[in-house]
């Protein structure tokens, strides 16, 4: 081998191991400056129930992926290793173990300790993008490690059988799941770990996990909150404390238990949120937001803004069982009445679901096609984050300084207010998907508006003295022309 091929083989390993640096982000896991010390007590304890108790972001489902994969490839640093274990990682739909669980799992599962994949649905060539039925994992014995993605949608009956070194469930499982996952570790006395955020009040978990009826010597309980993730800008957490009130505190901050009741917004009070009809100035007009359905109920509702900022919903179309042509009809006709505005080549302007960008069942044109043709210009591009948006119709539900909210409803839209009264919590953290067309469609307008400055993050000196810079460059440029 002469010197060029020393040198060329030299960068080759060099490229690899870098790659290779990049690609594990477990050897990256809590080292450096920041330190999540709760994730690393929970990591240490030896007790084989354990449960986290977090808010949202507070990083407990990070250490539950974590543990799972330092369980599969025998590197444990706290806990005995043993070669070919089996586990589950559980959640409560097929849905949620996609986007949270797998992609958490995989984030800290390097692709070249992945001996084989099966899928549930998707393609094995892509299948972060699909529903993963079981990972085989390479273990540092040598030998192989299986984990299996289960959904507390299945049922009990799926959760029999089985004999399992661990088992990690995100979000608060039915009392059913979780006793079934108990069986599973009996005969190898293996670890159960739970993360979750106690959305559901003072139930079975709070009886018998928290207060630990059962006085069980192997139970222990962690709460985090988002002061306890140093990877969390403060600033952040300063504008979410003050969208929250005091008892979603608890949960969603602190990962503490509350009486409150399963309602998501407990804030909306019919007899200050809704108000009777009025004229509305045209200047006011906003937009049109659009939950679509067709055996369930498309749901429209038209916004307008004050010059004080605040919105109010002024008209309402919700009906199902229709094409979109009676609906893009009806939207028209409301359209007519309010002396609607519409654009330079006489079309309505709206927002809509993304999924209205997808083909029909028949392959042929989307909804956002569909309606195109009728006259109405929807905008699939919205924001769709539950939490943000949920967040953000609170900040306009609560009362301000002056004692008012900032958003209204107009009385006649009795399918608005019926969904405000009903929208409530499911296991874990989303809202429960029936009677909802309303409530998406309305997180979708209000996060099209501008943030409320006091709800946007103050801005670090290092980025005001920047702008204040480039102010003065830009003067600078102005002075010369």
């Amino acid at each position: 081998m002469d010197l060029n091929q020393k040198v060329a083989r030299f960068l080759a390993l060099k490229q690899e191991l870098e790659r290779r640096e990049q690609e594990d982000n477990l050897s990256r896991y809590n080292k450096g400056e920041k330190i999540h010390r709760k994730q690393m007590q929970f990591h240490q304890c030896p007790a084989r129930n354990r449960w986290v108790f977090g808010g949202n972001r507070s990083g407990k489902t990070e250490c539950g992926a974590v543990e799972t994969v330092w369980l599969l490839r025998g590197i444990h640093p706290f806990k005995p290793n043993r070669p070919n274990i089996s586990g589950w990682a559980v959640s409560l739909t097929a849905q949620v173990s996609r986007d949270v669980v797998q992609q958490k799992i995989l984030h800290y599962l390097p692709k070249r300790y992945i001996a084989d994949i099966s899928m549930q649905s998707g393609s094995k060539d892509n299948y972060k993008e699909g529903v993963i039925d079981y990972i085989l994992v390479k273990n540092v014995f040598g030998g192989v490690s299986r984990l299996g993605f289960k959904s507390c949608d299945q049922g009990r009956e799926k959760f029999q059988g089985a004999s399992l070194d661990f088992v990690w469930i995100d979000e608060e499982p039915p009392r059913e799941i979780y006793e079934e996952c108990r069986m599973r570790l009996f005969d190898k006395l293996g670890y159960l770990y739970v993360t979750m955020t106690p959305l559901k009040g003072m139930n079975w978990v709070y009886d018998v996990i928290y207060k630990n009826s059962c006085e069980d010597p192997e139970l222990k309980c962690f709460f985090m909150e988002w002061a306890d993730n140093p990877f969390l800008d403060q600033a952040e957490i300063e504008r979410l404390t003050k969208i929250l009130d005091s008892e979603e505190l608890e949960s969603r901050r602190y990962g503490r238990f509350s009486g409150k009741g399963g309602l998501v917004y407990k804030e909306f009070d019919p007899s200050v949120h809704v108000i009777e009809p009025f004229s509305v100035p045209p200047a006011w007009f906003d937009n049109i937001s659009i939950d679509p359905g067709l055996n369930n109920p498309l749901s429209a509702h038209w916004y307008a803004v004050d010059f004080d900022g605040n919105v109010y919903v002024i008209a309402e179309h919700y009906e199902a069982g229709k094409d979109i042509k009676y609906h893009a009809e009806r939207i028209k006709s409301i359209c007519s009445k309010l002396g609607w505005p519409s654009d330079r080549q006489g079309k309505i302007r709206a927002l809509i679901d993304s999924s209205a960008a997808a083909k029909t069942l028949a392959g042929l044109k989307s909804v956002s096609e569909l309606f195109y043709e009728e006259g109405i210009v929807v905008n699939h591009k919205v924001n769709k984050d539950i939490f943000s948006g949920i967040s953000r119709v609170k900040y306009y539900l609560k009362k301000g300084d002056n004692g008012r909210p900032k958003l209204f409803v107009f009385s006649h839209c009795i399918n608005m207010i019926k969904e405000f009264l009903s929208y409530s919590w499911d296991y874990g953290d989303a809202p429960k998907k029936q009677n909802d067309h309303a409530m998406d469609e309305l997180r979708y307008y209000i996060m099209s508006r501008p943030e409320p400055p006091e709800l946007k993050p103050a801005k670090s000196e290092i980025a005001r003295d920047k702008d204040r810079l480039i102010r003065r460059l830009n003067n600078s440029k102005r002075a010369l022309l």
